[in-house]
């Protein structure tokens, strides 16, 4: 009787191919690349979110779910592969030391009796395990127990045909992972010979509820392990935006102070920091900015009060000089009379010029008043056409005596009616027209509406921006004409004074426009004259 022996080869092959059984793998979230995949996602989320504390929270939390889950995923892997190779390799041990001890005493051609007592005595010697045992030979087959024995895969049974090792392979029965050994028998001729195949082959299968239970029991603790990194990221991001937020947010206090006008405001500068340098920055621009604006009020001071100094010295020689020309006027003749009246135009347009000057003064003093008087807005602004003898060179559309009435100082209704009305005749063409009217806004305010029109050019477009600065003209051509450059921003300052509104505009078919509009309720208190600036007369 010739030697059987099993192969004791520590080298087995491994076949991990199920029938079957395919893995579809999903196409991933990300196959477009982490950025778009981030950029849609931040897309999604709703604009309160998007602040730099939830930002932070979020870049924490993912990065903990990837170093933790790809730490994970890696332990785990490395785990499960150590825990299936252990419990297979001593299994695949057990098994050929139990086929090993039967084989010498199994027949080269056995029967059926003969697998059956091999399967039987494989299965006693290791009765505790629940394995379940099944020889084969020739077609025949034998099982210990007698229960059924899973189904082999074409692939099993080729690998064990053409091995002379242990082949395995891990299927899934009823969900359950099972591990499925074929063991063939060889045996050698003589000492030295190779062994072969004796057709004589056992299987086993045997349940991997425990490597089960361990793979689970990872997983348990990966979860766990998942879940206190990302508290402990949740707390880190917490602890990491406060640091980085809290000079941002000192930042924005110190800015939102600064455009209130509080520009002596500064930073506590700590640490060494890229935040700590942007404070730095902003306390020297700060500072700076507190320089510079005091040089400038200071310089701006000084013109005013130049202006005002200049204005009034120039007033009283003015009045004398307006006084003695206009007698000279009367007692002149020819060439003489001539340069008289020269004279006295050149004084009446300077004593003009101081004039308009001294007003200016008022409104960037904030001393300009309102005295108000509940008058006839129709009846003011036709005294002020008749004071100027215009009655012929403007056409005007008012309502009736009595229809219009408001609250308002007429001195200065009179200054804004002869400044637009003069503008127009001086810069446009005639006919020239006023109009005035009661309108209503959104809001159900009534507004008294004046507008000034003409059959002009317009107004430029380039200079359209500018119309109420002080001293614009539009032309360098008119440097030297009798506008000094103030008219219109006077009567801009007079209308915010009274609370109303001014604005220009060109015609569709040519001229200019000039619209006040007047509120006719005012409050007790009267509103800021603010600043505006030109005369609309030098502008076309």
């Amino acid at each position: 009787m010739s030697d059987r022996t099993s192969a004791r080869t520590r080298r087995t092959a491994r076949t991990r191919k199920t029938a079957g059984a395919r893995r579809t793998v999903p196409e991933s979230p990300t196959a477009g690349g982490p950025r778009r995949f981030l950029r849609a996602a931040l897309a999604r989320v709703p604009l309160p979110l998007r602040g730099l504390r939830p930002r932070l929270l979020t870049s924490f939390v993912l990065v903990a779910m990837a170093s933790s889950l790809g730490t994970g995923a890696l332990a785990f892997r490395e785990a499960r592969t150590g825990v299936l190779q252990q419990s297979q390799d001593t299994v695949i041990n057990r098994f050929r030391t139990s086929v090993d001890a039967v084989a010498p005493y199994v027949p080269f051609a056995p029967d059926q009796a003969d697998l059956q007592s091999a399967a039987d005595q494989v299965l006693y010697a290791n009765r505790s395990s629940g394995w379940k045992v099944m020889a084969t030979y020739d077609g025949h087959r034998a099982y210990a127990p007698s229960a059924g024995f899973v189904e082999l895969s074409p692939e099993l049974l080729r690998s064990v045909r053409d091995r002379r090792a242990a082949v395995f392979q891990r299927v899934n029965v009823d969900g359950r992972p099972r591990l499925v050994v074929g063991m063939p028998v060889t045996y050698t001729s003589g000492e030295g010979t190779e062994p072969r195949l004796s057709g004589f082959v056992m299987y086993l299968e045997v349940p991997q509820t425990a490597e089960e239970g361990y793979v689970e029991a990872m997983v348990r603790g990966i979860e766990r392990a998942t879940l206190v990194a990302l508290c402990l990221a949740v707390v880190l991001a917490l602890l990491a935006a406060s640091g980085v937020l809290r000079p941002v947010r000192a930042l924005r206090r110190a800015t939102r102070r600064m455009a209130a006008g509080h520009l002596d405001v500064r930073l506590d500068v700590t640490g060494s920091d890229e935040l700590a340098d942007l404070s730095q920055s902003f306390n020297e621009t700060a500072a700076e900015l507190e320089r510079t604006v005091k040089e400038l009020r200071h310089l701006e001071a000084q013109g005013r009060r130049f202006v005002a100094d200049v204005s009034h010295e120039l007033r009283t020689p003015l009045a004398a000089m307006s006084a003695v020309t206009d007698v000279l006027d009367l007692e002149g003749e020819g060439e003489t009379g001539e340069a008289l009246r020269l004279i006295s135009e050149g004084t009446n347009r300077l004593s003009g010029l101081v004039n308009d000057l001294m007003e200016i003064s008022r409104f960037d003093a904030g001393a300009a008043e309102l005295n108000r008087d509940e008058i006839d807005l129709a009846e003011s602004v036709r005294r002020t056409i008749a004071s100027r003898w215009w009655q012929e060179q403007v056409e005007t559309r008012l309502p009736g005596p009595g229809v219009l009435r408001a609250h308002v100082d007429p001195r200065r209704l009179d200054v804004v009616t002869a400044n637009l009305i003069g503008n127009a005749l001086r810069h446009g063409a005639p006919p020239v027209r006023l109009t005035m009217e009661v309108r209503e806004d959104e809001e159900g305010r009534a507004w008294a509406v004046m507008e000034v029109t003409d059959n002009g050019p317009g107004i430029a477009e380039e200079a359209m921006p500018h119309v109420f600065e002080r001293f614009y003209k539009a032309s360098t051509s008119r440097a030297r004409s009798e506008s000094s450059g103030l008219g219109l921003a006077i009567t801009a300052e007079n209308v915010r004074l009274h609370g109303g509104r001014i604005r220009a505009a060109n015609l569709p078919g040519g001229g200019a426009v000039f619209t006040v509009e007047l509120p006719l309720h005012h409050d007790d208190t009267d509103a800021d004259p603010g600043t505006a600036t030109g005369d609309g007369g030098s502008t076309r």
